[in-house]
Order: C-alpha cells, then sequence, then structure tokens
C-alpha cells in the first residue's frame, strides 16, 4: 500500500499514523529539555556563569515559541507533511553542526535555529490529526501527540544526562542529529499528504487571525494559565537537580533516577480526553491545577526525601492533564480559527517554557530551595485562580 497517495482507496493504519506523530513529538519537542541537566557542563566547560548557561535553554524555546506562529499557516500553504519533512531536515542538518562549536554565544545561536527548526512538528502535527483522523479517532490521536510533547520532556532530561555522563554534552546533539535523521525518514516513507488547506494564506491573514483571537477575553484568560505550565516546570526541574545534590548529597546517577520516576506522572496525559468527556472540560483542568499547585507547595515545605519524590510525580501528573486539556478548551474557544487560536496557545506555551531557566536561576539568587518552589506554587496558583474565571458552556 503506498501511504504517501492521497488519493488511495484504502483507509490508513491510523494505530500507526499515530505511533509516527507520538514518536516526532517525543523525540523533536526533547530537545528543548537537552540543556537542562547539561547546565552545570555549560557553566565549567565553556566558562561562563549558570545565567548565561540558561540561554541554552531560554534561546531555543524562545525561538521555538515563535516558530509555532508561522509553521501552522505555512502548513495550510505548502501541505502539513511537507512542512514537517522540511524542519526535520534542517533540524537534523542544525543537531548536527551544533556540536562542532566551542564557544557559548555559537551554542545558543545554533540552539535557536533548532528552536525554528523544531517547531515545523507541534502546531503542525494538531492540524494533521484534525484533517486525517475521522472524528471518534481524532481526540485520541491528539491526546497521544500532546502526551508525546510532555513525555519528551523528561526523556529528554534522561537521555541528555546519560549520554552526557557516558562521553560528552557533544554526544548528546550527534545521537539526536542521528535519531532525527531516522525520523525524516519514517515522515517519508509512511506519512500520508493531507489537501491544501488555503493555497492564498500570507502574514497578513496569520496576523489578523491572531488580533482577533487576542480580543476575547476568553482566550486571553486561558493563554495565562499556558504561560505559567512549562515555566513552572522546566523551573521545577532545573531547581531540583541543584537542590538534590546540594541538599541530600544525591549524585548525578541518582538525579537521573528521580527524573526517570517523573515518568510516572506523565502517564495520565493520554487519559485527558476520557476523563474530560466524563467530568468535563473545566472540572478536569481546576483539579489538574490543584494537583500541580499542591504538588509543587508541598515539596518546597517538605525536607524528606521520599516524599519530595511523591511529590514531583504529583505536579508531573498536573501538569500532564492540564496541558492537553487546555488544548481542546482553546480549539473550543476558537471557533472557525481553532487552528490559529492552538498556534497561538503553543507560542504562548512556550515562552513560559524560555522563561523557566532564567526563573529558576533568579529564584535561586534571591532565595532558598524551598521558597523557591514556594513561590512557583504561587505562580500556579495565580493560574489557578484564573480558571475559576473563564466562562464556558460547562461553567
Amino acid at each position: 500500500m503506498d501511504f504517501s497517495n492521497e488519493n488511495s482507496n484504502s483507509q490508513p493504519k491510523y494505530s500507526l499514523l499515530t505511533a509516527i506523530l507520538f514518536w516526532c513529538g517525543l523525540v523533536i519537542v526533547a530537545s528543548n529539555y537537552l540543556t537542562i541537566p547539561l547546565m552545570p557542563i555549560f557553566s565549567e566547560d565553556l566558562h561562563t556563569g549558570m545565567t548565561n548557561a540558561a540561554w541554552t535553554g531560554s534561546a531555543f524555546s524562545l525561538c521555538y515559541a515563535i516558530g509555532c506562529l508561522f509553521t501552522g499557516p505555512l502548513s495550510d500553504r505548502y501541505g502539513r507533511k511537507q512542512v514537517m519533512l522540511a524542519g526535520l531536515a534542517i533540524l537534523t542538518a542544525v543537531t548536527f553542526i551544533l556540536p562542532i562549536v566551542s564557544s557559548l554565544a555559537w551554542v545558543i545561536v545554533w540552539r535557536s535555529f533548532q528552536g525554528f527548526t523544531a517547531a515545523s512538528f507541534a502546531p503542525v502535527a494538531i492540524a494533521y490529526a484534525v484533517d486525517k483522523f475521522p472524528l471518534e479517532k481524532r481526540v485520541t490521536a491528539i491526546g497521544f501527540i500532546s502526551s508525546s510533547f510532555l513525555i519528551s520532556a523528561i526523556v529528554g532530561q534522561i537521555f541528555s544526562s546519560y549520554i552526557s555522563q557516558q562521553f560528552n554534552w557533544q554526544s548528546v546533539f550527534y545521537y539526536f542529529g542521528g535519531i532525527y535523521f531516522v525520523t525524516a525518514l519514517l515522515v517519508l516513507f509512511l506519512l500520508p499528504k493531507t489537501a491544501v488547506r488555503q493555497e492564498n494564506s500570507n502574514l497578513k491573514f496569520m496576523f489578523t487571525q491572531f488580533f482577533r483571537l487576542l480580543m476575547d477575553k476568553r482566550l486571553i484568560q486561558v493563554y495565562s494559565i499556558a504561560v505559567t505550565l512549562l515555566l513552572t516546570f522546566v523551573a521545577f526541574y532545573t531547581i531540583l537537580g541543584e537542590y538534590l545534590m546540594e541538599e541530600f548529597a544525591i549524585r548525578t546517577d541518582g538525579i537521573l533516577y528521580v527524573r526517570i520516576i517523573g515518568i510516572i506522572g506523565m502517564l495520565f496525559a493520554p487519559f485527558a480526553g476520557k476523563l474530560t468527556s466524563r467530568f468535563g472540560l473545566m472540572k478536569i483542568l481546576r483539579t489538574a491545577l490543584i494537583i500541580a499547585v499542591l504538588g509543587l507547595l508541598i515539596t518546597g515545605i517538605s525536607s524528606n526525601f521520599v516524599f519530595l519524590v511523591i511529590m514531583s510525580i504529583i505536579f508531573v501528573a498536573g501538569i500532564a492533564l492540564t496541558v492537553p486539556t487546555l488544548i481542546s478548551l482553546v480549539g473550543q474557544l476558537g471557533g472557525k480559527n481553532h487552528g490559529a487560536a492552538v498556534s497561538l496557545y503553543t507560542f504562548i506555551l512556550f515562552v513560559g517554557a524560555s522563561l523557566g531557566p532564567m526563573a529558576a536561576v533568579f529564584l535561586l539568587q534571591i532565595t532558598n530551595y524551598g521558597m523557591a518552589f514556594v513561590c512557583l506554587a504561587i505562580l500556579l496558583g495565580v493560574s489557578l485562580i484564573i480558571s475559576f474565571c473563564i466562562k464556558t458552556d460547562q461553567s
């Protein structure tokens, strides 16, 4: 069967397509988190402070966020598969080039390029699922795609930490370059094309859509919540590594295991669709935020290591449920402009991720570890309060 033939009479194998999109989301978005465990190594090897080293993560996230604004409209004009494939090809080349450089400035430059090219996947993949999957399979597909974004946060850190321990930080990017090359081949040969949506799509039309969306009070409230999610998530794991080393004398291997355990919390993400269908979108959103806030808050006030690890799972579970639930809410509130609304959501989500390392470094400069976690809990608590102000048909 020719998977790339759009006019083929045979039905696509939706489980295979879902698996490919899940894998792509896992490895592409993982790039955003590769430098969290590498920050101390960059600080030592490249002779710089932690504040400067934090830009290796923030530059990627910020450029990723900006790129997400453009890739959705580009895929409307040139096709979903074409944009994802072109992005993967460039991402592969950039990832192989990055470890060749020997200065922090050039690492940051190439991380920025990585961010731009990696942005060719997330908003396009969600639009691809809407185009390609029948309604009864669409929610599950989007659930798996969005869960891949979240699981990648842990997997990226684990992979980066392990490879850098075994070899060096450059090897992390060489390995990922190879992974992206194989992933590009999967997309090329196994992912069918979709029809071009808007051949006359242009930047003026795109920004007009964004302007209209930003006039919607409810979407502004949702986007205000979105910016805090990955900000607190990235800041949490940035602080956690330092906290475990200094307060509990945990070695790098031990920190790796704590990150691995965090995957347990991520396993809730694929069930967000079923939970919202049963209990309602807003109930699940608010419950998930309460879970995340409690996980952060108790982490900040507890000094027991086992309890801290359990609370990290609780926090991650709350975030894992919140992200896909917010995607569903954005799609609902965006109406006929849901594609642009999701692109804007992805942009704002990763603006938050770009602020995470900076927030972590700033908090550790002005306070202790416990209070840093409490401050993050307060920030997420503001999002919880905002969630009670959102008026929908389910409110």
